[in-house]
């Protein structure tokens, strides 16, 4: 279709997007494992970061605000170089899908670990005073009485961030993980058609986010109930 000039079809081939998406949803298994277990690792270690980060305890206070500045500070792609092709120089070698999980995991854990510790900070001192009354201990009162007022708080950024490691993952493809934007890449160069490979992989991120969305409402939905 051609609109003043502006060719469509040399915009879009929708007949190759069609021939092409088996091949680029092959990558699809790849970017969700990446995606959960990198904020599962994310998530553990935002959690010890922000009890460190908000300790009285300067031995746990200051390494954890260096870690959190750090892995802020640097581009994604960088800290993905520096474990994929630098740790092999001090005789660490990972493979490729193993770096881009660590390396997502360690740092996506310095946002997990802000958002973990505005939350906390959140909820009321009286909780804690009120705890300490009775005799709990911190872990107790952390884990039964703070932490689940703590996570509706975390929720909304929570998400977000896991939806910036599921479009980061795209990333991975420059240490030759078989993602979907790799997978993509691949039609590209043999196709010679990049702009309707990139908008198809575009069209394939969409949903995955529109869903992650509609899980963060319900679960705002669920501990909602609670308040």
């Amino acid at each position: 279709m051609n609109v003043n000039g502006f060719d469509f079809e040399g915009l879009f081939d929708v007949e190759l997007a069609i021939r092409s998406l088996p091949f680029v949803l092959e990558g699809l298994p790849m970017t969700i494992l990446i995606s959960v277990v990198g904020m599962g690792i994310g998530l553990v270690l935002g959690l010890f970061l922000a009890l460190g980060r908000g300790s009285n305890m300067r031995g746990l206070r200051w390494p954890a605000r260096l870690y959190i500045s750090f892995m802020r500070g640097t581009p994604m792609l960088v800290f993905l170089f520096i474990l994929y092709f630098g740790l092999p120089v001090v005789g660490m070698k990972l493979n490729a899908i193993s770096a881009a999980i660590l390396g997502f995991g360690l740092n996506s854990a310095a946002y997990i670990a802000e958002i973990n510790r505005s939350s906390l900070s959140s909820v009321d001192q009286g909780q804690w005073e009120a705890a300490r009354s009775l005799g709990l201990s911190y872990g107790t009162t952390l884990r039964s009485i703070i932490l689940p007022q703590a996570v509706r708080i975390a929720v909304p950024p929570l998400t977000n961030v896991f939806m910036d490691v599921v479009k980061a993952t795209s990333l991975a493809a420059v240490i030759t993980v078989p993602e979907l934007f790799q997978k993509t890449q691949i039609v590209a160069g043999r196709e010679f058609d990049a702009m309707t490979m990139y908008i198809l992989v575009a069209l394939i991120y969409w949903p995955i986010c529109i869903l992650i969305g509609y899980i963060q409402e319900r679960l705002e939905s669920h501990y909602s109930k609670y308040v």
